[in-house]
């Protein structure tokens, strides 16, 4: 039961990121706010963050029990993966302001429009932190191969093709023939060898 509980807790945290980041409910919560919604962003980086460390801490909690031998190979493949992946995250963020993007510097995110970044991780994948995200989860599932750990993995896994597809949705909607174009060169989370 606490898995079941423990991927529920997931589903319901990635249900609602995917909610609370449409253009059409945060024109709803705009109007609601008023001149407050300048914080908005502040507001649900600091709950995204509290429901994390709630789910995390929870699943810290459960009894788990080991699915692969851990073995000093796994775990060096799980500390480069995550490394690696935690890299890629930073670097998605070259360019952009982190201030802006968690909150910290109050703005009406659907009035100030962000250029459309396809430098950088963004010139390989249209979603470099969703990639960085999926080796970091990786990563730890083989640092650390219990049930919760595959959880988290498998949990984010099923999430990524529906957050991917609303995500684009959303930019399609701000950026319009500049992101069709994007995503025609430029493929979602694995980037293409070359010939």
């Amino acid at each position: 039961m606490p898995y079941l509980i423990l991927t529920v807790l997931w589903m319901l945290f990635y249900l609602s990121h995917t909610l609370l980041a449409s253009l059409k409910i945060k024109r709803k919560i705009r109007a609601s706010m008023g001149r407050t919604y300048k914080w908005y962003r502040l507001l649900y980086s600091l709950g995204s963050l509290f429901v994390i460390f709630f789910i995390l801490f929870y699943s810290a909690l459960i009894p788990s029990f080991p699915i692969l031998v851990p073995s000093e190979l796994l775990t060096y493949i799980g500390f480069v993966l995550a490394g690696i992946g935690t890299m890629i995250a930073i670097k998605s963020f070259k360019g952009q302001s982190l201030s802006r993007f968690l909150g910290m510097e109050p703005h009406d995110d659907l009035e100030v429009k962000e250029l459309l970044t396809t430098l950088g991780p963004y010139e390989w994948v249209r979603h470099p932190l969703y990639a960085g995200l999926i080796l970091v989860f990786l990563g730890f599932f083989l640092y650390l191969p219990h049930l919760t750990s595959l959880i988290h993995l498998l949990a984010l896994l099923g999430y990524l093709p529906f957050g991917i597809y609303f995500e684009e949705k959303k930019l399609l909607a701000q950026y319009g023939q500049a992101y069709v174009d994007y995503r025609s060169k430029v493929p979602a989370l694995f980037p293409k060898l070359k010939k």
